[in-house]
């Protein structure tokens, strides 16, 4: 029976932490850009409102990977 390791879990509950962070940021960046949309800064708020929404569906995935590696373990390519 494998046990469940535990320095890989805490580095994926942080990700989580994280991912949450940014879960919440990206809406509010974006809801500021087109708040804005006469304003000079509107594009470059924009790329970066998209950025951090496309940054937390990538920590999303790999919060998951990390939190199922401490669990289930990695898996071998046989």
């Amino acid at each position: 029976m494998k046990r469940t390791d535990k320095d890989v879990l805490v580095k994926g509950i942080k990700s989580f932490v994280y991912t949450a962070l940014v879960m919440f940021l990206a809406p509010i960046v974006l809801y500021q850009a087109f708040k804005n949309t006469d304003k000079p800064l509107f594009i470059p708020v924009l790329i970066i409102g998209i950025l951090l929404a496309g940054f937390a569906i990538y920590m999303g995935f790999r919060s998951v990977n990390l939190v199922m590696d401490a669990v289930f373990g990695k898996k071998r390519k046989s």
